[in-house]
């Protein structure tokens, strides 16, 4: 394929928002859909439900692989809304960790304070600043007030592998009780200590959940993709599933699947001339973090 056939990254962090993320563990953007796209997804869950012998009204619903569920959901995959965001973290070996659908409905259920990842051998052991996984959430549904299945977390707390109220549902000092509009998204470094509240209102909070990781971290909510669902996605899509039959093509993906984007400054393949005669599987790219701390350090 030439340099044409491939897609430039999609924007991601803007230096203040990179720099909210790594101090917060967290990051909120408002007015980030509008009502059509929001009535779009929303439409997407309803259809997913209607399809579910297993869902049931009025209960807790949270189906993961939701991707594979509804081609709208196929299309948040690599969606130049959000996905740059991930490739900044990951570059050229971006994976989709998780889907999920999320019904919180009147009574539902709630969870206690916990990170994400491995417990007993948590990701910080091995990376202690960059997450190893980043989650982002859809907001679908007005969430004014606290007590309506809001999510709640600490500030900064990714920065640590203690936090004395873990496994708990308590309030603690400090925390932030999210109550986005709908239309919002956010971002969570997977390190971050936090919880859901019960929803006590007569709300049915919806919300769809994609977390991204590195290529070589174990997939969350699958073990391979069906290869004839593969087949109805564009060729980021696929990349990005990683639904790979030999495993060490997650560590070392085939040629084909290089460039994942083209440099969104540049539009170029790689980085620089060097080692032109490696092929570009073998070729380190800088990631967005990776530039700008050489750019600190110059």
């Amino acid at each position: 394929m030439s340099s044409s056939s491939y897609r430039k990254a999609p924007s991601g962090f803007t230096t203040d928002q990179w720099e909210e993320f790594m101090r917060e563990g967290f990051l909120t953007i408002e007015n980030a859909l509008t009502e059509d796209e929001i009535d779009y997804y929303v439409d997407a869950i309803d259809r997913c439900c209607a399809n579910d012998s297993t869902w049931e009204p009025g209960a807790f619903y949270g189906p993961t692989n939701a991707v594979e569920k509804d081609p709208v959901l196929a299309g948040l995959i690599d969606h130049p809304r959000h996905v740059g965001y991930f490739y900044d973290l990951y570059g050229e070996l971006l994976k989709l960790h998780l889907s999920q659908i999320c019904l919180r409905p009147t009574g539902g259920t709630h969870s206690k304070w916990h990170q994400d990842g491995p417990r007993t051998l948590p990701y910080r052991v091995f990376a202690p600043t960059l997450p190893m996984q980043v989650k982002i959430s859809y907001w679908l549904t007005d969430l004014p007030r606290p007590k309506m299945g809001n999510f709640v977390y600490m500030p900064g707390s990714h920065n640590t592998d203690r936090f004395d109220a873990y496994n708990t549902h308590e309030s603690v000092p400090g925390e932030k009780i999210t109550c986005p509009p709908r239309g919002t998204i956010t971002l969570m470094h997977c390190n971050l200590w936090h919880r859901v509240e019960p929803n006590e209102s007569d709300v049915l909070r919806k919300n769809i959940f994609l977390a991204y990781c590195p290529s070589w971290i174990c997939e969350a909510d699958r073990h391979q993709s069906s290869p004839q669902w593969l087949e109805t996605l564009n060729r980021e899509q696929r990349i990005i599933m990683r639904s790979y039959d030999y495993g060490y093509h997650r560590t070392k993906p085939q040629a084909s699947e290089f460039p994942l984007f083209l440099d969104r400054e540049t539009g170029r393949q790689t980085d620089s001339d060097d080692f032109p005669d490696l092929p570009m599987r073998l070729r380190k790219r800088l990631t967005m973090h990776e530039k700008l701390n050489l750019m600190e350090t110059a």
